[in-house]
């Protein structure tokens, strides 16, 4: 573990970093008794340090809910960061590029909840009677540590890599549809790239959801009626550049779509 006084420096850090859209090096090679709890703790206070500025949190997201991520990180579980009003945009949005660092999109479903969550033990039956509505979500993964090398410790510390998003698509009840059969197809530029079904997220979105309120309530915190709860990709990463379209084709649940300007 670091001290907490150094904890402070980088959540300074990563604050500067998001508000002048650079990269810093990497967390883990200057600070090598960096721990998981650490990167949490950092967190914690970079988001601190944006609601002292004035953001206001709207929502949660979850990361790395595939198994093949997770061998990758060499991690055993997924992560979580925080959602800020001014990272959602809405359907159809021209998105400033440069507000963003190596940025990636990923297809995702949201659960808009109605009810409080809070662990210790929240269950999946939980999530679904808490949730108002599911609506589909792209996220917009944004880096301010450099990429290559990057540990799940610079992760977790870079509020999971959350960017922005976009909502869009058809809001749907819980039962009016499977949610483990949603599917997606992701194209940039009108070429597609990425495909996947919504059961590649622990088997089912909902489960990451009770996760990550089991999760926070380790932290002492819990999930609130009216946040908004990235469930977990069910593509990979994909890379944009500026001047892209992207084009998410949900079926039956409608499509999103936005340019990076």
């Amino acid at each position: 573990m670091i001290e907490t006084s150094r904890i402070s420096e980088i959540a300074d850090e990563l604050f500067e970093a998001d508000r002048s859209r650079t990269t810093v090096p990497l967390l883990t090679k200057r600070n090598p008794d960096m721990t998981v709890e650490d990167a949490y703790a950092v967190q914690s206070l970079w988001r601190q340090r944006g609601l002292d500025a004035g953001r206001r949190l709207v929502g949660r997201k979850i990361g790395l809910t595939s198994k093949v991520m997770q061998v990758a990180t060499g991690i055993t579980e997924p992560d979580y960061g925080v959602i800020f009003d001014d990272m959602v945009f809405e359907n159809g949005s021209s998105i400033p590029f440069d507000s963003f660092s190596n940025v990636r999109i990923e297809v995702e479903l949201a659960f808009v909840l109605g009810k409080t969550l809070a662990g210790p033990g929240c269950t999946i039956f939980d999530v679904l009677d808490a949730t108002d509505y599911v609506v589909p979500a792209l996220e917009i993964l944004s880096s301010r540590i450099e990429m290559a090398g990057r540990t799940i410790i610079d992760t977790i510390s870079d509020n999971a890599a959350m960017g922005g998003m976009v909502l869009g698509g058809t809001p749907v009840k819980i039962g009016d549809v499977d949610l483990r059969w949603v599917s997606a197809l992701l194209y940039r530029n009108q070429t597609i790239e990425e495909s996947g079904v919504a059961a590649a997220v622990l088997n089912h979105p909902a489960a990451g959801v009770y996760w990550l309120a089991n999760k926070l309530a380790q932290h002492g915190t819990r999930l609130d009626a009216g946040e908004i709860i990235l469930a977990g990709s069910f593509t990979r990463p994909m890379w944009v550049e500026k001047g892209d379209t992207v084009h998410a084709d949900y079926g039956q649940l409608g499509a999103i779509t936005c340019r990076f300007e």
